[in-house]
């Protein structure tokens, strides 16, 4: 599956459940620049939820995508600031 997003940096949090996910999320995102997008890879089905929510109540951060196949979730999260 090919994203239209250009990604900066591809995290893998496969195996990993709820916080990790969003924790190593987090730290990635940290180091990325402004404007850049970090496509996360997770097997959590719970990942879908618990990064919505994240990037939600976080500033600095806005989740632009997420797929969902073959028991592996993909997220692209935007660092905006």
């Amino acid at each position: 599956m090919s994203s239209q997003y250009d990604i900066a940096e591809t995290l893998d949090v496969k195996g990993a459940s709820c916080p990790m996910p969003v924790v190593k999320t987090k730290g990635a995102i940290d180091d990325l620049a402004v404007g850049d997008v970090l496509e996360v890879v997770a097997t959590d089905s719970g990942s879908m939820s618990d990064l919505d929510g994240w990037a939600a109540g976080t500033t600095g951060v806005e989740l632009v995508n997420q797929e969902a196949g073959d028991d592996v979730y993909r997220h692209y999260v935007r660092k905006t600031e």
